[in-house]
């Protein structure tokens, strides 16, 4: 009880500067989304197009995916120095995957009548892709997009390691200071976002696959 009071009692006086941090740790998430999104959707729809590379993009953001998130941020740090741009560059690439596999996997899953009826009424292949079969692949994209954010929103917690910011921050200098407060402020906060997004992603996700229905 004593240590929950404590607890409270640091959110309490250090709100403003947990606040600022969890701006940069959101900032960060969403600019690596951003990023990702664009890039990994145009390569999900580059992968069905031809089964060859697709096997080969796949291959690539699998590879990117099952490297230690700290290991691939060293590894940027190498070659773009220190500082949050690379923290983005790393969530960028380890939200690939699940864009990737989402976008290729929706777009394969609209049916083929429907691509046809489009085709019949005059349709060219970027309007089909843009009016048909993307707002149809839509559930799937967002199931990716929702596993890409909690990983994101995890990974961007070692952000410090590699002179970022956000969260990671607190929780970086809990572990200097052995300051049980500044560890459980910045873990429970980044939890609390995680949870946050996947819950608004899923109710989005079930809208979606409602009015497809």
């Amino acid at each position: 009880m004593d240590g929950l009071l404590e607890f409270f009692q640091y959110l309490g006086k250090n709100w403003d500067d947990l606040l600022a941090l969890t701006y940069e740790h959101i900032l960060m998430v969403i600019i690596g989304m951003g990023i990702a999104l664009v890039i990994g959707i145009l390569l999900g729809i580059i992968c069905t197009k031809n089964d060859r590379l697709a096997s080969v993009i796949l291959a690539i953001a699998n590879l990117i995916q099952v490297f230690p998130s700290l290991a691939l941020l060293t590894v940027l740090m190498l070659f773009f120095g220190l500082g949050s741009s690379t923290v983005v560059i790393g969530l960028v690439l380890y939200s690939l995957l699940p864009i990737i596999r989402n976008t290729y996997v929706g777009l394969k899953e609209v049916d083929e009548s429907v691509t046809q009826a489009g085709e019949g009424v005059g349709m060219n292949t970027l309007q089909l892709l843009l009016k048909v079969q993307l707002p149809l692949s839509l559930p799937f994209l967002l199931a990716g997009v929702r596993i890409a954010m909690v990983i994101s929103i995890g990974v961007a917690a070692l952000a410090p390691f590699i002179g970022g910011g956000g969260l990671g921050k607190t929780i970086y200098s809990g572990i200097n200071l052995r300051d049980p407060m500044q560890i459980y402020s910045g873990a429970l906060i980044a939890a609390i976002l995680a949870i946050l997004a996947d819950y608004l992603l899923g109710k989005a996700q079930n809208r979606l696959d409602k009015s497809n229905a």
